[in-house]
């Protein structure tokens, strides 16, 4: 008995221990096998992948000299930047503070977006102080540009060059050249564009756009409510959209850019909107399939397409936390931004008609003109490729 008591307590190790050996040796692996994986991914959602030298995730691995760099950053580069920039912060928010003193914010559709919020389904609010004229409006408008170049420039992009095309290739679409060949601009200027249109790479387009032409933008309902951000997102004019809805109202979003499109169009005093129709960010090598929110109101508008060279850290967001993201990029004693501007495209009656083909048609241009790739992946699959990152 005491024999086979021992063959029974021997038995079972031997085989759960060659079990979890076997179980094992996949882990064994586990570096190599992820390393492989995440090649495939980035080849699958090449888009979204980050090539520089910070690696996946900006996890590394980082060579010795570029921890030197990065601790030699941390302790000079990193606190005066973080100072500066939170100085700026401030001070462009008491500039909007004081010049909106005693001025109500336009609310525009407030007695329906109060009917939606009552019934939880409101997806659009409303609130700001961009339609508000005059001396102070000025003010708000040039020390916003003014601050958020002096911003870009505490960011380390001392210099953006600008390159403007002045026409656009016969088979690829003519835009303002040929309105002029109708004869339509003999009679009357050329139309106004409605919305500027931008490929979009990291929060960083925002602040470049802010010193260009101070445009408005679309923003979650939570950032009107955010500390300092909130009251100078509301002079901007953005469009706050609730995604969050459980019951969103399609009619309610589409059809308040729509209006303000449209105003931009007509109205040379009313705010200009920016919209990214990508819908997401990328690593700034290719162009995503558009939305078609921009081009819904059938009016002109402007491409802008921005890129961003880099040699050791690249500022496209994608793949790293926010936090990672702006230590490293106040690390790098230089950063780069190119900017290329093409005509205002004025669409014809068939992409009026069809905004899906007026959007693949701007889209086309763009991916041309900036040497971007074209790519038919979406959020949708940026979120699997996140998802997986981080399993």
């Amino acid at each position: 008995m005491e024999s086979e008591l021992k063959d029974m307590n021997s038995n079972p190790p031997s085989s759960s221990s060659s079990s979890s050996s076997k179980e094992e040796r996949p882990l064994l692996k586990s570096e190599s096998d992820v390393s492989a994986a995440i090649e495939e991914l980035d080849k699958k959602f090449a888009p979204f992948a980050r090539t520089d030298s910070y690696g996946t995730m900006g996890l590394g691995p980082f060579p010795t000299a570029e921890k030197v760099k990065l601790a030699a950053a941390m302790v000079t580069l990193v606190p005066v930047r973080f100072v500066l920039a939170m100085s700026i912060l401030l001070l462009y928010y008491l500039v909007c503070r004081v010049f909106t003193l005693f001025s109500a914010p336009y609310r525009g559709g407030e007695e329906e977006e109060e009917e939606e919020e009552e019934e939880g389904g409101g997806g659009v609010v409303q609130e700001d102080y961009a339609h508000m004229g005059g001396w102070r409006r000025v003010v708000i408008v040039r020390c916003g540009r003014f601050l958020s170049r002096v911003l870009l420039f505490v960011f380390g992009f001392y210099w953006i060059p600008e390159s403007s095309l002045d026409r656009v290739d016969s088979d690829l679409k003519t835009t303002s050249s040929e309105i002029a060949e109708n004869g339509e601009t003999e009679k009357e200027e050329p139309e106004r564009p409605g919305v500027i249109v931008s490929n979009h790479v990291s929060y960083l387009d925002i602040l470049y756009h802010m010193s260009a032409s101070f445009p408005s933008f679309v923003a979650k309902r939570s950032v009107g409510k955010l500390p300092l951000v909130g009251l100078i997102s509301k002079c901007l004019g953005c469009v706050f959209v609730q995604r969050e809805a459980k019951s969103p109202d399609f009619k309610g979003v589409s059809g308040t850019v729509n209006e303000r499109v449209r105003e931009a169009h007509r109205n040379k005093s009313a705010p200009t909107i920016m919209l990214f129709p990508e819908g997401t960010t990328t690593n700034g090598d290719y162009l995503l399939q558009f939305k078609t929110g921009a081009f819904l109101a059938g009016t002109p508008v402007l491409p802008v397409i921005l890129k961003y060279p880099y040699e050791r850290f690249s500022v496209a967001w994608d793949t790293i936390s926010g936090a990672r993201h702006i230590i490293f990029l106040l690390c790098q004693f230089v950063n780069h931004l190119e900017v290329i501007r093409l005509p205002v495209y004025y669409p014809s009656q068939e992409e009026k008609d069809n905004p899906k083909l007026y959007a693949s048609n701007v889209r086309r241009l763009m991916a041309t003109k900036g040497n971007l790739i074209l790519s038919d992946l979406g959020l949708g699959d940026k979120r699997i490729y996140h998802a997986t990152l981080n399993e």
